[in-house]
């Protein structure tokens, strides 16, 4: 390792995670310092934590922005590195991170990441290249407040690297859609407070443009049965975000 290199911190929030955790801390083993943030988890997760060095903190759940935020503000260094457990750093990426902290030209950086669905990584339509903005100067960047949908909010130029962030999260389609449900729910609810609103066109037309854009225009079709499944989940999930508006928005007009 350069002895010039800056020094580097990984983050990462848990929450049950010992089934993919491991194979993320062996991948992140190049960092200075890992910090991991855990919510309460009951399956042996922190124990995996401490034995593969990581600082482990508790800390109750905050929303998927402030809680990355806060293991940021935990990092002992500037420059952070942020992971998900289920993600793991593909050797071309890690070789990319270490060369561009030698001497950093931006304060920031995005990688592509590559989600693996029902068995394949899929390399085309809404699921690559996925851009993700991970790797960080602090004083430079932070998480957005954001409860889902959180993203990193920089003043500074934004550089991308080569080499691909790998996510693998072994989940079942049936959690897989449990928790897409989820998110719909607190997608709607932001919506609403941003003072959007739910209508005949945007429930009708947004799952449609969604296919076209990203099953046509991007390919997705190229991913095979995989990639039809992914994009078609992600078509429901903007038809479900806008009938849940709807929903709230009436049951606020019948309370008037």
């Amino acid at each position: 390792m350069p002895a010039t290199r800056q020094p580097l911190s990984v983050a990462i929030i848990t929450l049950n995670a010992a089934s993919q955790l491991e194979d993320c801390l062996k991948s992140a083993c190049f960092a200075d310092d890992i910090v991991v943030v855990d919510s309460g988890s009951t399956d042996g997760t922190q124990a995996l934590a401490m034995r593969y060095g990581a600082r482990l903190i508790d800390q109750t759940w905050l929303g998927f922005g402030p809680q990355k935020q806060f293991a940021v503000d935990a990092a002992r260094h500037d420059w952070v590195l942020c992971l998900d457990a289920d993600e793991r750093v593909s050797p071309e990426l890690r070789k990319a991170i270490e060369q561009t902290l030698q001497e950093p030209a931006d304060g920031a950086y995005r990688f592509a990441r590559c989600n693996r669905f029902l068995g394949r990584y899929l390399k085309h339509g809404e699921g690559y290249p996925d851009w993700s903005l991970r790797l960080f100067d602090r004083r430079r960047a932070h998480w957005s407040d954001d409860a889902v949908h959180e993203k990193v909010v920089t003043d500074t130029a934004i550089g991308t690297l080569k080499g691909d962030l790998l996510h693998d999260s072994a989940e079942s389609l049936a959690a897989y859609l449990t928790k897409q449900n989820r998110y719909t729910s607190l997608a709607a609810d932001m919506a609403l407070q941003a003072g959007k609103r739910a209508t005949f066109g945007r429930i009708a037309f947004s799952p449609i443009v969604r296919f076209i854009k990203f099953y046509l225009i991007r390919q997705g079709f190229r991913d095979g049965l995989p990639g039809l499944v992914h994009i078609a989940i992600g078509c429901s999930n903007s038809f479900f975000k806008y009938a849940k508006m709807l929903e709230r928005q009436k049951s606020d007009a019948a309370l008037r």
